[in-house]
Order: C-alpha cells, then structure tokens, then sequence
C-alpha cells in the first residue's frame, strides 16, 4: 500500500471509530467543550494523527426533561489529519444535507 493511500486509510478508519465511540454520549451545552477535548485528546493519541479539531454543534441538541442531550453524528463537525512518511491526508466529517458525511479534503 503506497503511502497516500494508507494515509487517507488511518483518517478514515478514525473517523469511522470517533463517530461510533462517542455517539450517545450523554452531552449537554454546558458539557460540549470538554466532550469535544476528550474527543481530540483520546483521538489525537493513535498513530498516525498529527491533528484533530472536533466541534460539536450544540444548537442541534433537544434536551431531554433531565437536563441533557445524547449526542448524534449530526452534531459532529470533525477535521482530523494523518500522516504515514511523508503522506498527508486531511479528512473532514460534517453534517452534509441532513447526513453526517465523511470525506477526504485533501492528499499530498
């Protein structure tokens, strides 16, 4: 596998697993941004992340009559990079006509 390929492999298989690890994580506004470093810092460990940015978009929760929210793939709007050598793969998962999407933004 040449080395651009793996690169978009490691922010894809990334993405995948960050969206169902954490959704249905109990979530309210006030909890979003330390949600969102939890994220980043557990993410940002594995191989081959160089970085990642998480943001979680708190209008698109409804509380329930405990206080909080469950978080949805909806809310995520994530930009991760990876790098295998000198490879580069930037990655996005954002909302996208009502359908959190993945996709590549970028390989060089």
């Amino acid at each position: 596998m040449d080395k651009k390929t793996q690169a978009a492999f490691e922010a894809g298989i990334k993405l995948g697993a960050l969206y169902h690890q954490w959704v249905g994580t109990p979530i309210s506004p006030e909890t979003a941004s330390s949600v969102e470093k939890a994220i980043e810092n557990a993410v940002g460990l594995q191989p081959f992340v160089e970085e990642i940015k998480v943001s979680i978009n708190t209008e698109l929760m409804t509380l329930n009559s405990f206080g909080y929210s469950e978080l949805a793939g909806k809310m995520f709007d994530v930009k991760i990079t990876t790098k295998v050598g000198n490879a580069t793969c930037i990655a996005q998962l954002q909302l996208e006509n009502e359908y959190p999407m993945m996709k590549i933004l970028e390989i060089r």
